[in-house]
């Protein structure tokens, strides 16, 4: 969900509830577009951070303190001189804009009582924060915007503050059913676009989900939408304002496949509510998803180069097999080639010269067989001729077994590691990875740089039941975990076929309860390429059973006899210990 004006008014009511006659007690700019402000109530102290970054315009309330800069900037100095020991008496939101009003009490020069405004633009690239008087002049703002970079408002000492109608949408929360059935119906467009084309505050997310609270197709044409259809919708619409005005929210973080995919105020029916999490207030909803997307998003962009590679050497590879694949097809004819070059030393007295073809008995059959020839040379010259064909293609198909087992192998480890890169969460994963490529030679070692120090470790979960599950991050950890930390009555889990992680369960030299071997199976497909299948298919067996074939790739191991189960990824539930 975006930022937008819902959101907006829930961190609203939050900040009121906390913050209302609260008395700033100190200002901080940390960040050239940031603020961080400590208020005191009466029910302890709160900082709150006022974030105008273009990329992640934020307001939360927060636990943790930043450190500042030694000497203040001036947009810091200014607040400080005249709202420090200021006491908030109110927080605004106009219409449902993304902004949020802070109207600060204090004493001027004078001792006279007088009231300034703090004014939080949300509005992505366009977010600011400005301080504005009594009469609305803005006194200063974190961001000067001239003439020359916006033709619809300078936000500039001195000037009025204003904020800028760029379009023409209405006010959610003073809308009538006529007015609603007027914008939203009199126009054709699909369902969701007209609702927050016409709508302050809504975001694309928020207006599919009220699409879908009605039991529509959001996709739909206004123009396809029945009389029920329409009243269901804008009974989905009303309840929702009902709920803005009650302050009824509920903030959550919808996930998907264990990372973070949206955020919510309200509950989200489009989602399973299996894969949400509910978050006592929308500032710790914020902090928790922000940071736990910015988790995801780094390693992503740290492993891009790592990606690249393996990505380059998978499709060069697949490209080398497929071709391969396709040249061990065409040697499937040289057995054919044989029996005609041995038909024609058989039989070739009775052919005649210029001869384009001769049909002779197949004694390996007993049927008769056509046997193509060069009318330029004999029955003898043609039957070398088969023969040399059939030793060219006999070459090639024994060359080629080879090969395509060797390839097969490759294209499946690269498939591993890209597994790895997927599954990987910290840099020190990356590391083990990035030394992986560098042994297998896809990655030239700089220099005199020597094997790096590994850190990383295995994921460790606890059972239900109490057992301890462990589970590879990458190869090398597969590897270790299966032939070095496991025993031979220890439990071996993975996905059957797809590159994965291999599971230990350590048994203790216990008889194991079922629901732990689901819960081992569920986490080998949740760290497989199939991660979000309903059904993923499991091989177990006892580690001593697993074997380690000779000059075999980090972490391939093979069996002979294994049990299997059908389970799904949802790991849900499962106790992960963090070291």
């Amino acid at each position: 969900m975006a930022f937008d004006g819902i959101t907006i008014s829930c961190l609203k009511t939050e900040l009121k509830t906390a913050l209302l006659n609260g008395r700033i007690y100190k200002i901080a700019q940390p960040e050239a577009d940031e603020l961080l402000l400590t208020i005191k109530t009466n029910n302890g102290q709160y900082r709150l951070v006022l974030s105008a970054s273009a990329s992640l315009p934020l307001v939360y309330l927060t636990d943790k303190n930043k450190p500042s800069p030694m000497t203040a900037p001036n947009f810091c100095m200014l607040l400080r001189k005249h709202i420090q020991n200021g006491r908030i008496v109110d927080i605004a939101q106009p219409s449902l804009e993304r902004i949020l009003e802070f109207t600060i009490e204090h004493l001027d020069e004078m001792g006279d009582l007088c009231q300034k405004k703090l004014i939080v633009e949300l509005m992505g690239k366009h977010s600011n924060i400005i301080f504005c008087n009594q009469e609305g002049k803005i006194i200063d703002s974190i961001k000067h915007i001239s003439s020359a970079v916006s033709s619809l408002r300078e936000v500039l000492p001195g000037r009025d503050y204003f904020i800028p109608e760029t379009t023409h949408k209405k006010n959610p929360l003073e809308t009538s059913r006529e007015e609603f059935y007027s914008l939203v119906y009199g126009q054709n467009s699909e369902c969701f676009k007209s609702l927050y084309m016409n709508y302050v505050g809504l975001s694309p997310f928020m207006a599919n989900e009220l699409c879908f609270r009605a039991g529509g197709n959001c996709d739909l044409s206004v123009a396809a939408l029945s009389d029920v259809d329409k009243e269901n919708l804008y009974r989905s619409f009303d309840h929702m304002i009902e709920d803005i005005k009650c302050g009824n929210y509920a903030p959550r973080i919808l996930y998907e496949n264990g990372a973070p995919k949206e955020y919510a105020v309200f509950p989200i029916s489009s989602y399973s509510q299996e894969n949400t999490k509910e978050i006592a207030s929308i500032s710790a909803l914020l902090e928790q998803y922000y940071e736990e997307k910015n988790i995801v998003t780094r390693i992503r962009q740290k492993s891009v180069d790592l990606r690249k590679i393996v990505q380059t050497a998978l499709e060069r590879n697949v490209k080398k097999y497929d071709l391969q694949l396709r040249q061990m097809q065409d040697t499937e004819k040289r057995e054919k080639y044989k029996v005609y070059g041995e038909l024609l030393t058989a039989f070739g007295y009775g052919v005649e010269p210029g001869s384009k073809s001769v049909t002779v008995n197949n004694y390996y059959t007993g049927e008769d067989v056509d046997i193509p020839l060069d009318p330029s040379l004999t029955a003898i010259e043609n039957a070398k001729k088969y023969y040399d064909k059939y030793n060219k293609l006999k070459r090639t198909y024994e060359a080629l077994s080879t090969l395509t087992i060797q390839v097969k192998e490759e294209i499946d480890h690269l498939e591993s590691i890209s597994n790895a890169l997927d599954i990987a969460l910290k840099e020190e994963d990356l590391i083990q990875i990035k030394e992986e490529l560098i042994e297998t030679g896809y990655i030239k070692r700089k220099g005199s740089s020597k094997k790096q120090r590994f850190t990383s470790k295995p994921f460790h979960y606890i059972s239900s039941d109490g057992y301890h599950i462990y589970v590879g991050k990458n190869n090398f950890q597969n590897e270790e975990l299966t032939f070095k930390f496991a025993t031979g009555n220890d439990w071996w889990f993975h996905a059957k076929g797809v590159p994965g992680s291999h599971v230990i369960v350590k048994s203790e030299g216990e008889e194991m309860p079922d629901r732990t071997f689901e819960e081992a199976g569920k986490l080998a497909a949740y760290y497989s390429k199939l991660r979000g299948q309903e059904k993923v298919e499991i091989d177990y067996i006892q580690k001593k059973h697993v074997k380690k074939p000779t000059g075999g790739k980090p972490g391939f191991v093979v069996y002979y006899t294994n049990y299997s189960l059908m389970i799904d990824s949802d790991i849900r539930g499962l106790k992960e210990v963090t070291e």
